[in-house]
């Protein structure tokens, strides 16, 4: 598979009405699969309120309860979204205690190439730029290719803890 290095024009952007049928695509290929980060679990017939659902998360409006403002980031190369990230802006008890500031999953057809770890760069220095200086990132311990990602990213381990009979690995990135 394509290394990372052949993927040096990825951007990071917010979500935009230019990528529907990539989106539409990426949530066609995950199928059945667990996903991550949550908003891919909203539902998208109607992209524009897709869109609208993601800027009301990133500015608070209406909310469910137990949810923080979050912003979605999609990572593109081509007008393709290859993956995409949530970054928490802030956490309550809950999330504090399993969930963390950030979230994201790559399209299985992208994976195994690095760029989940381009990814948590990039939505890295989108939490620093929203002042958020301890970032805080969770795995579950059985995922060990997100736990070697987040340490690359300069994360290390404060606590394992059992949330709902699975073992959450709970890691710090502090900003530089």
């Amino acid at each position: 598979m394509a290394g990372v290095k052949e993927h040096i024009r990825v951007q990071l952007i917010l979500p935009s009405p230019d990528y529907e049928s990539s989106y539409r695509e990426y949530i066609q290929e995950l199928g059945d699969e667990e996903r991550y980060p949550f908003p891919l679990d909203f539902d998208c017939t109607d992209f524009s309120g897709l869109l609208a659902k993601l800027e009301n998360f990133k500015n608070g409006v209406d909310l469910p309860e137990g949810f923080v403002p979050a912003s979605t980031y999609w990572l593109v190369d081509d007008g393709k979204i290859l993956g995409v990230s949530n970054l928490r802006l802030h956490l309550n008890d809950r999330i504090r205690h399993a969930g963390g500031h950030i979230g994201l999953g790559i399209r299985p057809s992208s994976r195994g190439n690095g760029l989940g770890s381009v990814l948590m760069t990039l939505t890295i220095e989108k939490a620093i730029e929203y002042g958020i200086l301890e970032i805080h990132v969770h795995c579950h311990k059985h995922n060990e290719p997100s736990a070697r990602m987040i340490k690359a990213n300069g994360g290390r381990l404060e606590s394992e803890i059992n949330d709902g009979g699975e073992v959450v690995q709970r890691y710090v990135v502090n900003a530089p």
